[in-house]
């Protein structure tokens, strides 16, 4: 099997050298009598061929060697395989063949779908016409259609379910006008959502690093971009930030977090915090929590650090589902990180 893969796979190579040597009319002849399958595996060996030597070409083509020869080699690029496929293929059929083999980066639309989670989609669908979601919902994959579906309100999502039933076979021009509003208005807002502040990013770096680290990389910042460290020191979320929660937050916390990492965390945290933390628990929890402390003795830095960054990451969990709220300093507002 091995080997004939290697044989098909070099004979759509040398069919690729051979078409691009012939010129883009002459080309074009050619693939417009070749069934879907040759042409996607001559169109991607076409598109992968990158320079091709004309000692090479010169052997593909046999009786053409000294005319070809004279040019030089051939490049091969995604552009110029899209340009011709143009020639003879429809817009949506050079679309469908490019994107096939591009992989990942070049998926369909009904692929990508598949990456954004049910409940986004479900937001931005629940605007839309019943029909439209029908639409949608048949075209992408069931399991994460049966998601999406759930996750809509009970009438619409009901609706829904009766237009796919009654569904006939969408026309190519349909599909293709819910195709280009997905990819110009909800995956376009989407990227844009998705993208963050780049100090952010830096933040959530400096977060997770040990507290020497963090103090050393943060001085160079301060030294060599002072309003830069400024932004991200007042981004960063440390363990010491939770004192700016109110009782019942921490009570949360308390319920969330291991109790382990909590032990270990404190150990390290300012008598402050320490003493919120206590005061919101029973008296026997607090008091076994500080016997608990106690005997643990001494405790490395390293071990204080990645417990509190355990529990700073569950923290921002229940800070993003609005179960825990921080008071910003100095202010009576309330603030969601």
């Amino acid at each position: 099997m091995k080997k004939l893969s290697k044989k098909i796979e070099k004979g759509a190579r040398d069919g690729a050298i051979l078409l691009l040597s012939m010129g883009e009319e002459k080309a074009a002849t050619v693939f417009s009598r070749m069934d879907d399958t040759e042409i996607r595996d001559i169109s991607r060996q076409m598109a992968m061929l990158g320079r091709v030597e004309s000692e090479e070409v010169e052997s593909v083509l046999m009786r053409f060697a000294d005319s070809v020869s004279a040019g030089g080699g051939l490049v091969g690029s995604w552009n110029s395989t899209e340009r011709l496929l143009s020639t003879f293929l429809e817009d949506g059929r050079v679309k469908e063949i490019m994107e096939e083999m591009r992989g990942p980066a070049g998926r369909t639309m009904w692929e990508k779908l598949a990456n954004v989670s049910e409940d986004i989609l479900a937001n931005y669908l629940k605007n839309e016409h019943p029909q439209t979601i029908a639409v949608i919902m048949s075209r992408i994959k069931t399991g994460h259609a049966a998601k999406v579906l759930s996750t809509l309100p009970d009438e619409l999502a009901f609706e829904v379910m009766q237009r796919i039933l009654v569904l006939d076979n969408v026309s190519r021009e349909v599909i293709e006008t819910v195709e280009s509003t997905l990819r110009s208005e909800f995956m376009k807002n989407l990227a844009t959502k998705g993208q963050r502040d780049s100090h952010e990013v830096m933040a959530e770096i400096f977060n997770n690093l040990d507290r020497a680290a963090e103090a050393k990389f943060m001085d160079m910042l301060e030294e060599n971009a002072p309003e830069d460290a400024e932004r991200i020191r007042n981004l960063m979320f440390t363990f010491e930030d939770l004192d700016k929660a109110d009782d019942k937050s921490l009570q949360v916390v308390l319920r969330e977090v291991e109790k382990d990492k909590l032990v270990v965390a404190l150990k390290g945290a300012p008598e402050e915090l320490r003493g919120r933390f206590f005061n919101n628990m029973s008296e026997r929890a607090a008091k076994m929590m500080k016997e608990d402390m106690d005997a643990m003795g001494p405790v490395r830095v390293k071990d204080v650090d990645e417990a509190q960054q355990a529990i700073i990451v569950k923290v921002k969990e229940l800070i993003e589902k609005g179960e825990v709220v921080l008071a910003e300093e100095g202010g009576d507002d309330e603030f969601v990180v």
